[in-house]
């Protein structure tokens, strides 16, 4: 076993050398190589140029409106947990990231090549998982160039994507990603901090908590075994709401990136107004119709798996509806908005931070609905449709008139509610309001909260009013169909 050692390192220190040499670098782990002072022939470091072009782009989470996320994972256990874990990752058909060290790349290349030969990606972790706060420029750019030089060299290889040990960056290492012609350095939005020990359905429940679209989820493999139970428990939350695990690459590949706030049309169409105390305003709880057309909204904002849920259900039903949006809750999944618009539907605004109206000044109000404006417009990537609905309903003449003057003329209100959002309503008691109260142009209150009975009502609620004529529209069309 120690001849086995002896070798390797070895061989890792031989590897290392070689490509120090390539790069005419005279450090390795920053540290400079020392020679024989006397010798004429002594290698002088190369000093690297600070790039001044454009950083690379960081990656949190990936912008997509599409029902995947990526497994990450950050340093390199030895072989026999690294076998486990890739055993596990087959089992349940997970595709994953892992970001290397290339030192530990060097040392035991046939377990990188393992990864590769199941399907995985192979990204950067850094040389020597050093701190990269405390290194200079110089020490980076070799720490990133050097471990992207010997994952290559073993596996074929070239990596992409960079992570430092932590997750967290410099502008440093956004210049050098991009000087080495690499496409982004990585964090991540999903972390179960299993540092902290925590076991396999801690790990699991974690992550079925916070599950989004385009999410990144990062896990270490050399520092709590619990790591490869939990695969079973993130491969079931991932399954349950009908979402895949796929390579970082793939899914960047398959995301966007999102425009700035300002390139977007729309962006300025809610603005600050002092000057409304003649604005016109139109409450609308119902429409005068004699079609047989009703509108179902839902307010605030829940989870990806409630959301998710209520998207399928519309879908099998084919039924498009008008979402009221917190748009606290859109700032922190943006891509859940965006599936919502993806799938036809309309969103609207319903606040930032879902204050009751009447408990703020009108100026305070005019500022949230412009943050909320701005902040959908800014997920969507269009402008929402020019609807606003104030929390719990309940505003007064002043406030709808300094909502109207930031914009918001129509406040769409409702006249069929089932006050959903209260856990002791039953899913019988949401089927039967909304049974007994519509009628012709109704507007229909739900809400997308978690852990309330919505979801397990909303496939009868559908089948019962279409079963008595009633025709889905978006609530916007519907008010175009005042007095027809």
């Amino acid at each position: 076993m120690k001849v086995y050692r002896m070798d390797r390192l070895l061989r890792v220190g031989i590897l290392i050398l070689i490509i120090s040499m390539l790069s005419g670098c005279g450090w390795i782990g920053g540290k400079r190589e020392s020679g024989n002072e006397n010798t004429t022939n002594k290698t002088t470091e190369q000093k690297v140029d600070t790039y001044t072009g454009e950083k690379s782009r960081e990656i949190t989470y990936v912008y997509t409106a599409r029902k995947e996320l990526s497994l990450t994972f950050n340093g390199m256990g030895d072989k026999e947990t690294m076998t486990k874990l890739l055993d596990e990752l087959d089992k349940y058909g997970i595709k994953a990231t892992f970001f290397l060290p290339g030192m530990r790349v060097a040392e035991e290349p046939d377990i990188a090549n393992d990864i590769v030969a199941r399907g995985h990606e192979i990204e950067n972790n850094t040389l020597n998982q050093l701190d990269l706060t405390n290194l200079g420029y110089q020490q980076i750019y070799k720490e990133i160039k050097l471990s992207n030089e010997v994952i290559e060299k073993e596996t074929g290889k070239r990596p992409k994507y960079v992570r430092s040990k932590s997750g967290d960056h410099s502008d440093d290492l956004l210049l050098i990603t991009a000087q080495l012609g690499m496409k982004a350095v990585v964090s991540y939005n999903i972390n179960p901090k299993d540092r902290d020990m925590k076991s396999a359905k801690e790990i699991g429940d974690y992550v079925k908590r916070y599950i989004s679209r385009g999410g990144i989820i990062t896990l270490n493999t050399d520092i709590n075994p619990e790591v490869i139970s939990s695969i079973q428990y993130i491969a079931s939350a991932a399954k349950e709401i009908g979402y895949k695990l796929i390579t970082l690459d793939e899914l960047v590949e398959n995301g966007g990136v999102r425009k700035p706030l300002e390139q977007i049309p729309g962006y300025d169409a809610s603005k600050s107004n002092n000057d409304y105390e003649k604005a016109d305003y139109e409450l609308i709880y119902k429409v005068n119709t004699r079609k047989r057309h009703i509108a179902l909204t839902f307010d605030d904002f829940g989870s990806d798996k409630t959301v998710t849920k209520i998207l399928d259900i519309l879908a099998k039903h084919d039924v498009k509806v008008t979402f009221f949006l917190r748009a606290k809750g859109v700032e922190d999944n943006p891509n859940l908005a965006r599936a919502m618009v993806a799938e036809g539907h309309e969103v609207a605004n319903h606040t930032y931070a879902h204050s009751v109206s009447t408990t703020i000044t009108p100026e305070e109000l005019q500022e949230d609905v412009v943050k909320a404006h701005q902040v959908i417009t800014e997920a969507i990537q269009e402008q929402p449709v020019m609807l606003f609905r104030p929390p719990t309903g309940v505003i007064d003449d002043e406030r709808a008139k300094a909502v109207a003057a930031v914009g918001y003329p129509v406040i769409a209100m409702y006249d069929v509610t089932t006050l959903d959002w209260d856990i002791s309503n039953t899913a019988d008691d949401i089927v039967n309001k909304i049974m007994e109260k519509t009628e012709n142009g109704s507007v229909i209150l739900l809400h997308m909260l978690d852990d309330i009975h919505t979801i397990e009502a909303l496939p009868r609620v559908l089948d019962g009013l279409e079963d008595k004529g009633f025709t889905f529209v978006k609530m916007s069309e519907l008010i175009k169909e005042q007095d027809s």
